[in-house]
């Protein structure tokens, strides 16, 4: 079987690219190699989600660490109110808590995630789990598919990476996708942590926070 689209990665970015490209006409397949989808979206924001900010774009560029006037591009195609718009008109009410965050009314960043999923079965999205990729597939040049580790191979026209970093290893996030990627010959740049935690015994600390490296 082909596809228009095969997504490999089935968190918050391969789920949203999935529905776009089903909602755009696209046959899309999307695989992921855990039990299931949206798992390190599920401990977000504390268990909650934050789903954005409501901040204008001028203002959240400014509180980017480093340069963040590259968003620029990616907001004028999608906005932080896109974003809401998006969740509302999947019937997730939203709610903003303090310096702007929006949070779902729940609390429950369960809700994000079945209704993402909720909604790429609705477009049409084919999902299968438990499906580790072992490469993408390149002939003369172009996409041509990719190849699980099983042996099967899957043929598509167009392959999205989507399978995050390796900042939480234990959700499936293990840096598959640099390989893929630097296959395609794209250049990946030294990786780094960004954010670490800092624990401490002393007493006069009395909780543990996130401390940029």
């Amino acid at each position: 079987m082909s596809y228009d689209v095969i997504v490999i990665g089935g968190g918050p970015s391969g789920l949203m690219a999935s529905i776009s490209a089903a909602l755009h006409g696209g046959k899309v397949l999307l695989l992921d190699k855990g039990d299931k989808l949206g798992r390190k979206l599920g401990i977000s924001g504390g268990g909650r989600c934050n789903v954005t900010n409501a901040k204008e774009i001028d203002e959240l560029i400014r509180n980017i660490p480093g340069n963040g006037r590259f968003l620029y591009s990616a907001f004028a195609e999608f906005s932080n109110r896109d974003i809401i718009a998006f969740f509302e008109n999947l019937g997730i009410r939203l709610k903003e808590e303090d310096r702007g965050r929006m949070f779902p009314v729940s609390d429950k960043a369960k809700t994000v995630v079945d209704a993402l999923i909720r909604k790429a079965r609705d477009s049409g999205v084919e999902i299968r789990i438990h499906q580790a990729v072992d490469r993408v597939v390149y002939r003369e040049g172009r996409t041509a598919g990719v190849r699980l580790r099983s042996g099967e191979e899957i043929r598509g026209r167009c392959v999205i990476i989507a399978t995050g970093g390796k900042s939480v290893p234990h959700t499936g996030s293990t840096g598959d996708g640099y390989a893929w990627a630097e296959a395609a010959g794209h250049t990946i740049t030294e990786l780094y942590p960004t954010e670490v935690p800092i624990t401490s015994r002393e007493p006069f600390i009395r909780m543990t926070g996130s401390r940029r490296a």
